[in-house]
């Protein structure tokens, strides 16, 4: 492990002297640095960004030749080299209401570790801040590709729908209008931006940004898979009954509407013997734990082992949730990856992951409606439901062809952008000064 400071009093002369050894050649004829930079990653409770970083970092050391960078938040400054991989974690505070988050505000320590590793490309996956860091980076050093994950359509997802909640509806559409301003003026800088849904690529076409692609997350469906069932992980729980067990997995925040799903639990009749497990964190925790006190509802906490999430999974009957505004749902399809039908809301990126016959969606925080389709799942062939989500996800969400297509067409394109206009930038510069040579040799022969 380096100490940030080290490479931090590195003087500008070693920075050059270490650039002026790579050599010079076409950036696609030999290996990349490729560096990940964003806000929303934590280390508890990260939720898809933290899924995504780690498998990019798999995928990138076990399948490529490239090297890895990767900045996110921290409790302190932290460097960690191992081969091609380098971690770099900025001091941040954290975020008030969600203690596992940071959010960086030292800028200076982000364009240090980018001085430090010089990347060919960047890829950003937040709206807030870093992107302008990449930016300025890139303006200074413009062989530098830039790519923007836009993983939120925040403008709507976010500004909006806060503003309303806390200052109405009028205010919040000045907030939105503001955010989509923003959002037109940030990512046009890009050299490409990827979207996870259509949706999506059509919001950002309104606010002004054209070179857009749609790309998939994904799962892994040999970690995932209903082979993880555990007939002892109810009881293991303490959780008497043996009517359905539910499951969600994500923040417990007013954002995943996480109240919602206990609203319904509590709308089942108590007949039906059914339990609730809600793995994760958030601000709504501790509430809800007290809400739910003499119930068969369980929220222990984030579960950071990906084999004992399966496991929760896997021994489970119906994944739900009651998110609103899911931008991909990597929870879901791990849920369809261990066989379970889902229950949600028909908003967001939830149509497109549980098309007909995979689950029942109904209507944003309408709870009545959420414990009818839980019981007509259950009362139905649930289990040929789940098995027919399995197959639906096992091979079509595959994170090496995630991987895979970003690189060779997102990244590509970014990077034949960058050298587009590092071309026309050749042209602007060095045209009139050739142009005076010609001019000057003509005089000198005449």
């Amino acid at each position: 492990m380096l100490h940030f400071s080290s490479y931090l009093r590195r003087t500008a002369t070693e920075l050059k002297q270490s650039a002026a050894l790579v050599p010079a050649m076409p950036l696609r004829d030999r290996p990349l640095v490729i560096c990940d930079l964003t806000q929303s990653y934590a280390p508890y409770g990260g939720g898809g960004i933290s899924s995504y970083l780690r498998e990019k970092r798999r995928h990138i050391l076990e399948r490529t030749p490239h090297t890895l960078v990767q900045i996110v938040p921290g409790a302190e400054d932290r460097v960690v080299e191992r081969d091609r991989h380098v971690w770099v974690e900025v001091a941040a505070p954290p975020v008030r209401g969600s203690p596992h988050y940071r959010f960086i505000l030292r800028t200076a320590g982000v364009r240090a570790a980018l001085e430090r590793y010089r990347p060919d490309v960047i890829e950003s996956q937040c709206p807030w801040v870093l992107p302008w860091t990449a930016i300025n980076y890139r303006r200074a050093n413009p062989h530098t590709a830039l790519v923007a994950g836009y993983h939120t359509d925040f403008p709507n997802a976010h500004v909006h729908r806060v503003g309303a909640d806390l200052f109405g509806e009028t205010v919040a559409g000045y907030m939105r209008k503001i955010s989509i301003d923003y959002a037109g003026i940030t990512y046009r800088e890009f050299d490409r931006v990827y979207a996870l849904d259509e949706r999506t690529r059509a919001a950002l076409a309104g606010y002004g940004v054209p070179h857009v692609d749609v790309i998939d997350l994904g799962v892994d469906a040999e970690l995932f898979s209903p082979s993880r069932r555990n007939p002892d992980y109810r009881r293991r729980l303490g959780l008497a009954g043996n009517g359905p067990l539910l499951i969600y997995a994500g923040r417990i925040d007013n954002e995943k509407r996480a109240d919602r799903l206990v609203a319904m639990f509590k709308a089942l009749p108590a007949e039906l013997g059914a339990g609730l497990v809600m793995l994760g964190e958030g601000k709504l925790r501790e509430p809800l734990l007290a809400a739910c006190e003499g119930l068969p509802v369980r929220l222990p906490g984030f579960v950071d082992d990906r084999a004992a999430l399966a496991e929760a999974l896997a021994s489970s009957h119906i994944y739900v949730s009651a998110m609103a505004d899911e931008t991909f749902g990597i929870s879901v399809i791990e849920a369809q990856a261990c066989g379970l039908p889902v229950v949600g809301v028909a908003s967001g990126a939830m149509p497109a992951r549980v098309p007909a016959g995979l689950g029942l969606l109904g209507p944003v925080d309408d709870v009545p409606a959420m414990a009818r389709n839980v019981l007509e799942i259950w009362n139905g062939d649930h289990a040929a439901m789940g098995a027919a989500a399995r197959r639906h996800v096992a091979g079509r969400y595959g994170w090496d062809r995630v991987f895979t297509r970003l690189l060779d067409e997102v990244y590509a394109a970014a990077l034949d952008a960058a050298a587009e206009r590092n071309a026309t930038r050749r042209r602007w510069l060095i045209g009139p000064r050739e142009r005076r040579y010609v001019a000057g040799k003509r005089r000198m022969a005449s």
